[in-house]
């Protein structure tokens, strides 16, 4: 099954709303979840051979804004576009993109996720200050997973 099949197939799945779409044909097999709480999520690719950068998505398409009831602020969760590894470094001896309490902008690089040995950079989709990161250093993580929460 070629990427654009299984683009359409997102796309049909977002618009459909259902959770969950599995499609076999011949040998070949295609999953696509939609984790609940997560709205507009584009191109979740299950692993094919010869992904490109195209079936990346950004952090501000898999980010959702839940309102904090403590103190009555919008909190943005940025939310794993993929299966993968998290990773808060680009390499083991640099520092970390982000730390709690730490401000950032959108479009700010806050961690990579690695999947099918790609390294994919996932941005802040909106300003604010780090409060949470949910993930540990080198963990596995499932598609919307949260990663880190901006206050």
């Amino acid at each position: 099954m070629d990427l654009r099949k299984v683009k359409k197939l997102i796309e049909l799945v977002e618009e459909s709303g259902i959770a969950e779409l599995e499609v076999s044909s011949g040998d070949e097999s295609v999953r696509i979840l939609m984790p609940s709480g997560v709205t507009a999520v584009q191109s979740i690719a299950p692993p094919v051979v010869g992904v490109d950068s195209e079936a990346v998505v950004s952090a501000s398409e898999a980010a959702v804004v839940q309102a904090d009831p403590a103190n009555s602020v919008a909190a943005t969760v940025i939310r794993a576009p993929m299966a993968g590894t998290f990773y808060r470094a680009p390499n083991p001896d640099a520092a970390p993109f982000v730390e709690i309490g730490q401000v950032v902008a959108a479009g700010d690089v806050v961690c990579i996720i690695e999947s099918m040995k790609m390294m994919n950079e996932i941005k802040a989709p909106t300003g604010g200050v780090v409060a949470d990161i949910a993930t540990a250093n080198g963990t596995p993580i499932g598609t919307g997973a949260a990663l880190i929460t901006l206050g």
